[in-house]
């Protein structure tokens, strides 16, 4: 089997984006009149790549966990996301250049003018660049960029610390490291304004009167907490339990850039792990703590290191790092899927928020972040809710969003209980005796054993908060200690949430599996996953004479019926072409039929990455190819049943 050296050429992104583009992954919408920023539209292979990644998905957490699967309304309320803290909180902070009006995102402009900074002082200190005159840069009034600085190492060290908890930086600090660092908006060198909020979400209107206002939903969450009450009826009243839901969400980004790594409209992922909030352990995390993953800890960006540390997942929950059994199990469950569909392990880490990033609804969030040719890119956030969605639905509805727990021994409790009489109360405090009975039920225990024992000596006096005095006899009210049998607990649940940016995974998927052949940096290739590949198998008849029609036919329909994709590629374009254009979309196998094939029955099986061709009958390299797919076998198994192909088949 041929060695196969993918790191001949050094990656390069306009060589990909020049391939995803001629191939049709994607492309800009409305590109003939003119295209609107963040907003795509796939193509062929690229529908296909996502169909694929959420087919495992839904196999990897659906199935494999037994999730209930929602899919709810895009379209919602606005009293929704009042109660949600959406229309308060859901926003960015953006800053206006000063002279051409440009909106820019605040964070995101202090980590690319830092950023390109240090690289500036990086290339200028390896010898890689040399230093530009400020004064001669000047007189180029035409040329916007800024000279390339070399920096003192307190500045450099000063920059790195920034960027390290550059997210938990809030308005104001983001507006004052742009004054402090001269920072500016790089295509016009213009100065920014202050930073100020906008928030993300579109706006619309529900009916033809315009007075009953709505939005796009920016998350799927939402949708599952208000079918609360249905789900756990659905799951027989239990809990813990987890739906799920796949979408299209919308956010009204300030200045989207990076193709699909910040766009409008999107597909997520969500699940919402309901659990009790005094039990947050999970039943199979025995079957992932030893598991290691690669973290990045709140109190180590604060530092201002992004030094991640290793450390298996029942440390990390050991420790505290984690903060319980449930987030964990996600957070391994979310690296294996990752892993699975083709994320680059060593390019894959958990970044812990900061405080003051994170969400509103948030108690603790990590966000597994991948490596790209733009930085690190958050792809899933996993985060403990708490029980705040429930409970600010619960309010703002009046409608009860709580588990009902019958207790398998009851609880048997002793408390002081307050009896009044009310037509004594009513009569001598009038428009007052609301506000004593309110008070009076609002004392804990040790209050009440001391109010009933002042009673018992005759009378005593009582004062409101509001400043109110009662002199109260046990003519008012008696207060008596009584057994109460408790047979149910009622309890508001937390909810553990991994959300999934599709769109994210699927291009940073792209960059960590596309290499150039070591002749031909021209030739290149996606090593997609045989799971996620668009296309599994390419057919490819040498002859275009109807002889050949049959096997076609007869090795497309077999490859159906095992539930391989298959395209057929009977162009006039030599072999060797026809393979190259299939390897820049991700094809992992290949089937030749030749005129061997035709008297014979016997084909070769063609693999992507090394070109190792092996040769056997139809069956055999439909029931291997099959086996692959599935990925029961490797190549190399493949190579071991299958003999390797010489170049020549013998024709009569």
């Amino acid at each position: 089997m041929a060695a196969v050296n993918k790191t001949a050429h050094s990656f390069s992104r306009p060589r990909l984006e020049a391939l995803l583009s001629q191939r049709f992954f994607y492309a800009p919408s409305f590109e003939i009149y003119g295209g609107v920023a963040g907003l795509y539209d796939y193509g062929p292979s690229g529908s296909s790549l996502q169909a694929n990644i959420i087919s495992e998905w839904r196999k990897h957490f659906i199935v494999e966990e037994s999730m209930l699967e929602l899919d709810t309304t895009i379209l919602t309320p606005s009293p929704v996301f009042e109660a949600s803290g959406h229309v308060a909180r859901f926003a960015d902070w953006m800053v206006k250049d000063t002279k051409t009006g440009d909106i820019l995102r605040a964070d995101h402009l202090v980590k690319n003018v830092l950023a390109q900074r240090l690289a500036d002082d990086e290339e200028l200190r390896t010898g890689a660049g040399k230093p530009v005159d400020a004064a001669a840069a000047k007189k180029k009034k035409k040329d916007k960029t800024p000279p390339k600085v070399q920096l003192e190492p307190a500045v450099a060290k000063e920059y790195n610390n920034i960027l390290a908890q550059l997210d938990n930086y809030s308005g104001p600090e983001l507006g004052e490291l742009c004054r402090k660092y001269n920072i500016r908006n790089p295509d016009t060198d213009n100065e920014v304004g202050e930073p100020a909020q906008f928030n993300l979400m579109f706006t619309t209107s529900i009916g033809p009167t315009g007075k009953f206002p709505g939005y796009l939903r920016p998350e799927t969450a939402q949708g599952h907490f208000l079918n609360f009450n249905r789900l756990l009826e659905f799951n027989n009243g239990r809990v813990p339990f987890a739906s799920a839901q796949i979408g299209r969400s919308f956010r009204n980004e300030i200045s989207p850039r990076a193709g699909l790594l910040r766009v409008r409209e999107f597909t997520m992922a969500e699940i919402e792990h309901y659990v009790d909030p005094e039990d947050k352990r999970h039943a199979r995390f025995k079957e992932v703590r030893d598991v290691s993953l690669a973290l990045l800890d709140r109190h180590v960006q604060v530092g201002g290191s992004t030094l991640v540390t290793t450390m298996t997942v029942g440390e990390a929950v050991d420790k505290g790092v984690i903060a319980n059994e449930t987030l964990g199990y996600f957070m391994v469950r979310i690296y294996q899927f990752l892993l699975k569909i083709g994320v680059d392990a060593a390019r894959l880490r958990f970044r812990q928020h900061m405080a003051n990033e994170m969400a509103h609804y948030a108690t603790d969030c990590w966000d597994a972040e991948i490596q790209n040719s733009y930085g690190w890119t958050e792809c899933v956030g996993c985060a403990d809710r708490a029980a705040y969605d429930l409970t600010v639905h619960s309010q703002k509805t009046g409608q009860q969003l709580v588990v009902r727990e019958y207790l398998k021994e009851p609880i048997v409790t002793e408390k002081e209980v307050v009896e009044f009489n009310k037509k004594l109360v009513g009569k001598s405090f009038k428009q007052d005796a609301g506000a004593l009975t309110t008070h009076v039920d609002s004392l804990g225990q040790p209050e009440l054993l001391k109010l009933k024992e002042e009673l018992s000596k005759g009378s005593v006096k009582i004062e409101t908060p509001d400043g109110k005095s009662f002199d109260l006899t046990p003519d008012y009210l008696t207060i008596e200690r009584k057994t109460f049998k408790q047979s149910t607990r009622e309890y508001t649940p937390n909810v553990i949430e991994p959300s999934f940016g599709l769109g994210r995974i699927l291009y940073c998927l792209l960059e960590h599996n596309y290499w150039s052949r070591e002749q031909d940096i021209g030739r290149g290739v996606l090593s997609l996953p045989a799971v996620v590949a668009p296309t599994k198998v390419l057919i490819v008849p040498l002859s275009s004479k109807e002889e050949f029609d049959p096997l076609v036919a007869e090795i497309s329909a077999k490859l159906r019926r095992a539930g391989v994709f298959s395209r057929v590629d009977d162009s006039n374009t030599s072999i060797g072409k026809r393979y190259a254009r299939n390897d820049e979309l991700g094809t992992p196998y290949g089937i030749t039929i030749d005129f061997a094939s035709v008297q014979r029955r016997t084909v070769t099986l063609r693999e992507r990455d090394t070109m190792d061709q092996r040769i056997a009958s139809i069956e055999e390299v439909i029931a291997t190819v099959t086996d692959l797919v599935e990925g029961t076998i490797g190549w190399p198994e493949a190579c071991n049943r299958l003999p390797a192909y010489d170049g020549v088949q013998a024709v009569d």
